[in-house]
């Protein structure tokens, strides 16, 4: 799939946007991290299951019916900062001495890998909290959820990756990733379903509102490599997944603290 108009050309980051940049970027280090610290000093106990079920037979004859085994529980509040405190860790080290010229020679080439590995732990690690709490207990499950999540953040750095400024675009990365996408929400629509009106009405918040920001991120790609309006500089794009990052975790954290965590 090679169609679509043509990315932008390199562009050359200027000094002052480079500290404007490195200026944001911390500004969302101290904001992460503080609502990570929040988290942590201000949430009770409240914990979700991680669950197993084994064999115990041939398939398909078990010897005995299958048994659910709690293998251990986590503190929702830590798991909640914990995705905080990735991209915190994400922006400090943007924002440092060692990775500031790295992320800026990734802008000046239409991409940033330190965004797309950020995604891959925090975006998944909220898709395995939203799932917990729709009732996705099962250690395979939530591993699977986790994994495909992540493959489908990486497919972004292959976007960003296959494609050249000054060159048609390939839309195959960006078509893949949401193929991968779909699956975690489809896996959490299916619990929803089956619980039916013993879901608590917060959780379809939560899922509404993250399925909506979560596919902002994929619009805001679009825009880019489409170059419409002020998405036709890269940089304009890039503030938007930051923002659009905050956003998203800030909104996931608060409702399950409200709602939860109180």
């Amino acid at each position: 799939m090679n169609t679509g108009t043509q990315v932008d050309h390199p562009v050359n980051v200027t000094t002052d946007q480079q500290r404007s940049l490195r200026r944001l970027n911390a500004t969302m280090a101290l904001i992460h991290g503080t609502q990570a610290a929040l988290m942590i000093a201000l949430s009770n106990s409240r914990s979700l299951p991680i669950t197993g079920v084994w064999a115990n037979g041939p398939p398909g004859q078990p010897n005995r019916p299958l048994a659910v085994d709690h293998l251990f529980s986590y503190r929702i509040g830590w798991a909640v900062a914990a995705f905080e405190i990735i991209s915190a860790a994400s922006h400090a080290l943007i924002a440092s001495p060692w990775g500031h010229h790295r992320y800026v020679a990734e802008l000046e080439r239409h991409r940033n890998r330190f965004r797309w590995v950020e995604y891959s732990l925090s975006a998944s690690l909220m898709i395995v909290i939203i799932s917990g709490l729709t009732g996705v207990t099962d250690i395979a499950a939530l591993m699977a959820l986790f994994g495909i999540n992540a493959s489908m953040t990486l497919f972004g750095w292959l976007m960003e990756t296959t494609n050249t400024p000054g060159e048609r675009v390939s839309w195959t990365p960006f078509a893949f990733g949401c193929v991968a996408g779909i699956v975690p929400w489809a896996a959490v629509v299916v619990y929803l379903i089956g619980a039916g009106s013993d879901v608590p009405s917060f959780v379809y918040g939560i899922f509404v509102s993250l399925f909506v920001f979560f596919n902002c991120f994929a619009v805001n790609q679009v825009l880019q490599y489409r170059a419409r309006g002020r998405w036709a500089d890269y940089l304009f794009g890039e503030r938007v997944y930051v923002f659009l990052s905050l956003i998203a975790k800030s909104v996931l954290a608060w409702q399950v603290f409200v709602n939860v965590l109180t």
